[in-house]
């Protein structure tokens, strides 16, 4: 599947622009984590783009979501790893996390989240003038953003790469796309 082709997909299954937005800032953390891996970047970014393929369709059943989401990509013929990394993503699932994609993707996705509301609280509203000094520090205030899992977040240890780099493979990685997210 190329890019294109995800994306259409996701206007026909996703009609929030934030979530959307999301999905979009998930696949750029996670081409750069690839990058830093030695990984497939094309199919990293495919898997951060789709993971929420069936959130709007899920969200009151929290126990269906990425489930949903995995049975239609695999129903599209899309690569296992990816397929497995979806599903794996969500904790209610049972569904144990055991490639690197797996990982990776569990610890990006509350991370995107983490640093759009950063930038929402900056004086413009941008990424641009967002630093990691600034994330570092809202990562540790627990009552910001509630919702971005900071041991999940944390969890991207398990790969050997430290927090500070994470934040910095993220932030550079949203930056690039920040009109794309309306924060530039």
């Amino acid at each position: 599947m190329t890019r294109e082709e995800a994306l259409a997909l996701i206007k026909e299954k996703v009609h929030t622009p934030e979530l959307i937005h999301h999905m979009q800032a998930t696949a750029a953390i996670m081409k750069g984590l690839a990058g830093r891996l030695g990984e497939d970047q094309e199919k990293w970014y495919l898997t951060g783009l789709l993971h929420d393929i069936d959130y709007e369709e899920t969200k009151e059943d929290a126990d269906r979501h990425s489930l949903l989401g995995a049975e239609w990509l695999e129903g599209l013929g899309l690569d296992e790893e990816l397929v497995h990394a979806v599903k794996s993503h969500n904790d209610h699932e049972g569904v144990e996390r055991t490639t690197l994609l797996d990982k990776a993707l569990y610890a990006t996705d509350p991370l995107s989240g983490l640093i759009t509301a950063n930038a929402y609280v900056m004086p413009n509203r941008t990424l641009a003038e967002l630093k990691v000094k600034s994330v570092k520090k809202k990562f540790k205030d627990k009552a910001f953003a509630r919702g971005a899992n900071r041991d999940q977040i944390r969890s991207i240890e398990e790969l050997g790469i430290p927090l500070q780099e994470f934040f910095e493979i993220a932030l550079t990685g949203m930056q690039e796309i920040a009109a794309t997210l309306e924060l530039a």
